[in-house]
């Protein structure tokens, strides 16, 4: 009996980029709809949102049923909250605001198993197939087949990137650059020089040690940043998208039936 394998490491092993759609919309039909459109891996999201495990577990059963990889940015906290949607059978979790060497080793310690790390062995959860997937083999391939990635979003792991690179049991870092502005003094200023500057070095550095890069950006500069060495880049999210639609429609709607207004010597 085999782990499902990550469709996003298949790929980035191959050196193919990969899509990422974040949803926000706290159920598993949202995700479904997104993993039937194609998009590589689902984002969800438990640092900002309050959603529970049973929801957790409903936007990670609807991806596996499209064969799309899910990726969960957990809360900073206990190893419980790390491991918890690897247990689930979520391909991988994003780690927010890693701020340096230290910290990531510690991550790695919580999430990985021997001999990566320490990560606490029960098995008999979905990601071990509820003890039915070897014991020996259940470690392996989950060090094998889910990933890890640190969020870089804030200057001080910058001085500390290369080590952090280096660590077996990273598969990814991920340029953040909403916080990342907000840490030099430039909130929402996507050219500042110095958000400029690390987002190019982060993708250097991975490449350097043979990690993966990652990010968020706007579709139209998907481009650039695959040039700068970017191979996952989340191009979207669902409350933007429907918030746009919702827009457009009730704003064509307002202007349609809008009466025409009187004019000095007539009608419009």
């Amino acid at each position: 009996m085999k782990m499902r394998e990550s469709r996003v490491l298949k790929k980035l092993r191959a050196g193919e980029v990969v899509s990422c759609f974040k949803v926000n919309f706290g159920d598993g039909q949202a995700s479904e709809l997104v993993a039937l459109t194609g998009f590589d891996c689902i984002w969800i999201d438990r640092e900002h949102q309050g959603q529970d495990w049973s929801v957790v577990s409903s936007h990670i059963w609807a991806t596996k049923s499209q064969d799309a990889d899910i990726m969960v940015r957990v809360p900073r906290g206990s190893y419980s909250d790390y491991v918890k949607p690897l247990e689930l059978d979520a391909t991988g979790i994003l780690v927010p605001h890693c701020m340096g060497l230290e910290d990531a080793k510690k991550v790695v310690q919580m999430t990985r198993f021997h001999p990566l790390g320490l990560r606490a062995i029960d098995g008999g959860n979905a990601d071990g197939a509820y003890t039915n997937l070897d014991f020996h083999e259940y470690l392996r391939q989950a060090n094998q087949q889910r990933f890890v990635a640190l969020q870089i979003e804030d200057p001080e792991p910058l001085d500390e990137l290369e080590q952090i690179a280096a660590l077996d049991g990273v598969d990814m870092l991920f340029f953040g650059p909403g916080d990342f502005s907000q840490a030099i003094g430039a909130p929402g200023e996507w050219n500042h020089p110095r958000l400029v500057a690390a987002r190019k070095r982060v993708a250097e550095v991975c490449v350097k040690h043979g990690k993966f890069a990652a990010t968020t950006g706007p579709i139209d500069r998907l481009e650039e940043f695959v040039a700068m060495g970017y191979k996952f880049v989340s191009v979207g999210a669902d409350v933007v998208g429907v918030s746009n639609y919702c827009h457009g429609l009730v704003n064509r709607f307002n202007k349609e039936t809008t009466p025409a207004q009187p004019v000095q010597g007539g009608y419009k």
